[in-house]
């Protein structure tokens, strides 16, 4: 499995720990930033870089990492194709991808102890989406929503 992973500083830590976890369990690991802690810096880019790569690369999963995981949910959902989840336990990951096709999972890392974090994760990463009609249909809705809405002009 591809994961693409952004965070700012508050995931900085986890996210390294997370790399190695995955690489070393045999998934290729995308790194979309922060490379280097610094308290001040924004989530946004990161978040967003991640969510982007995750639509060009079919298939892929991401993480996105933060304080609460709340913002960086809602930066990767800010691009089309993205439906990233704020999971905060394993059975809230495993069902944003069985039954909202997640391809974005939003994590606080500073609501779980590593561990936790992790289980987590690993739980969103290796569940796959049920195919089941009725949440296709679902997901078939917002798909046509997201192509057809009406866009702000500048």
């Amino acid at each position: 499995m591809r994961i693409h992973i952004g965070t700012d500083h508050a995931g900085f830590e986890l996210k390294g720990i997370l790399v190695s976890h995955w690489r070393e369990a045999g998934h290729e690991v995308i790194d979309h930033g922060c490379y280097v802690y610094d308290r001040l810096d924004d989530y946004p880019e990161f978040c967003i870089a991640c969510a982007e790569a995750v639509v060009a690369d079919p298939g892929s999963l991401g993480v996105v990492l933060g304080g609460s995981g709340n913002g960086e949910q809602i930066a990767a959902n800010l691009v089309d194709g993205v439906r990233a989840a704020l999971v905060w336990n394993e059975e809230v990951a495993r069902l944003a991808r069985q039954h909202n096709d997640a391809n974005v999972a939003g994590l606080g890392a500073r609501m779980h102890p590593t561990e936790e974090a992790v289980r987590i994760l690993d739980a969103f990463i290796a569940e796959p989406f049920s195919g089941e009609e009725r949440h296709q249909n679902r997901i078939d809705q917002m798909a046509d929503y997201e192509r057809h809405r009406p866009r702000r002009q500048a």
